[in-house]
């Protein structure tokens, strides 16, 4: 049986390569994205007190600390029993706010895009950020690097660093902000609603216009339908920092909500022999393999899955271009009453309606009274248990549960990241889409596999929150002394 090895997959944060099999009449038989990389998080956390955790767990992944920041802190509030105060938690979503400006921003210009605006047949060398530069110009570039250094500038005032943020602790945050330091972040956010807007556009002149763009956005090729997943508030509408989890069917009928200490009752975890990454699915619907459908409990969590399990956007611009994307899509709804889109590639136009959101969001909260209250914790005085924190990281719901002993020293984490809940439909949409454009005779050229690429690269996936170590190698070198302290011998594994 002949293999076709892409390694590695580019544009993605970790590591990662696909394998594809072809049958003696040169189709495809079958595809494997594997993570060659161990996972060790959840171990060497044990034993740790839970209050080191926002800070320890934030240096899993430098792209997106933030949200595990956010969802640590929030599990410790869980396992002291304490919730924090208004302005607190006012000061914790801002903060998330605005990294997930600098986050959708880095995935749709350096990451995802470059398949577009350059093109998924340009030389390699040119799909990158420098090959989009050239393209939409130095301006764009400058807005770019613009939203970013803007976006950080409102992490590290509220989270004391610009990367790895420390302020969020059990009870709220050690600090909060100043009236100056306010009015600077409600003049980002207004900034960052404009270029979301502008992000928009673009999108609509560079892939909408394109009838080879918008072909390939609606062919099967890269079409999926799972089961979708994302947070809401109380009015169904998609939250980012705060409220319960909402499953929505691939025929449109929001199946249930939970909240996140009831995730168990949702939520399982299953292993295969070719891969260090979990792969988790619904619980109630149960698993039936790499497959789509009402029947099988796999499901996407992505910006595509939030706005397919929400009602709608919390707030008016970006809920205006959310019914836009659904006009374009999906006009009419499935038959259980929701307009979905099963479209993965869609994902990347799902990210900026989040831009938008999470720009407009970031205005909202920096014009609240109450955002400059020095109120921003409550001491936790109850005895530490057990506690689960949930947020939406950019690349899907993000878990983390602990357990503690009386002393609050860690007994059990386990941690259902991003990129983790995505492992099956990732695994399924690179077979997909390798089925539909690798055929015999075809001639396999890097425009071709980068088009397989492309069916992984859309769920913006971040390995770096699952693994850590590099591809294959787990160097270990151990020196053997003798009582007076010398080197008698050198044992080299690499």
């Amino acid at each position: 049986m002949q293999k076709i090895t892409i390694d590695p997959v580019t544009r993605l944060e970790g590591h990662g390569k696909i394998e594809i099999f072809l049958d003696p009449d040169g189709e495809v038989a079958n595809a494997y994205f594997q993570v060659p990389e161990l996972r060790g998080f959840e171990r060497f956390c044990l034993g740790r007190p839970v209050e080191e955790m926002p800070t320890l767990t934030d240096r899993i992944c430098g792209v997106c600390p933030e949200a595990h920041h956010m969802a640590s802190a929030k599990a410790g509030d869980a396992v002291y029993h304490v919730d924090p105060p208004r302005p607190a938690k006012l000061l914790r979503e801002l903060l998330y706010s605005a990294f997930y400006v600098t986050d959708h921003t880095t995935h749709f210009y350096a990451l995802g895009g470059p398949d577009f605006v350059v093109g998924p047949d340009a030389p390699a060398a040119e799909r990158n950020i420098l090959g989009v530069i050239g393209k939409v110009g130095l301006e764009v570039g400058g807005q770019v690097i613009q939203a970013r250094k803007y976006g950080h500038s409102v992490i590290e005032m509220i989270g004391g660093r610009k990367i790895h943020p420390a302020t969020a602790v059990p009870g709220g945050m050690t600090r909060g902000i100043t009236e100056e330091q306010r009015a600077e972040i409600e003049k980002i956010g207004r900034w960052s609603i404009e270029f979301a807007h502008f992000s928009l556009g673009l999108f609509e002149k560079v892939v909408l216009a394109n009838d080879a763009y918008r072909e390939m956005i609606l062919s099967d090729a890269y079409s999926q339908r799972t089961y979708y997943m994302g947070m809401i508030d109380d009015a169904g509408k998609i939250n980012f920092y705060d409220g319960r989890v909402g499953i929505m069917s691939p025929e449109g009928r929001r199946i249930g909500t939970y909240a996140p200490a009831e995730y168990r009752d949702w939520i399982a975890e299953r292993v295969e022999p070719w891969t260090y990454l979990k792969f988790p699915y619904l619980r109630k619907v149960g698993w039936k393999g790499f497959v789509d459908g009402e029947d099988s409990g796999v499901y996407c969590a992505t910006p595509l899955s939030r706005l397919n399990a929400a009602d709608g956007m919390a707030t008016p611009e970006a809920q205006a271009a959310y019914e836009q994307f659904y006009a374009t899509l999906a006009p009419e709804p499935e038959a259980g009453g929701k307009r979905i889109v099963h479209h993965q590639l869609a994902t990347h136009w799902a990210r900026l309606v989040e831009l938008l959101y999470a720009a407009e969001r970031m205005v909202e909260l920096a014009t609240d009274p109450e955002i400059t209250s020095p109120n921003v914790r409550v001491a936790p005085t109850e005895t530490p248990t057990e506690g689960v924190g949930i947020v939406e990281a950019p690349r899907g719901t993000l878990t983390h549960h602990y357990v503690t002993d009386e002393r609050g020293l860690l007994t059990r984490v386990n941690l259902v990241v991003g990129t983790t809940n995505n492992y099956a439909p990732i695994s399924m949409s690179i077979k997909k889409a390798a089925q539909s454009l690798i055929h015999k005779g075809v001639v396999v050229h890097q425009g071709l596999l980068n088009r397989v690429e492309m069916a992984f690269r859309l769920y913006d996936p971040c390995f770096g929150c699952a693994t850590h170590s590099m591809p294959g190698q787990m160097p270990l070198q151990v020196a053997i002394r003798n009582s007076d302290g010398e080197v008698i011998e050198v044992l080299e594994q690499n």
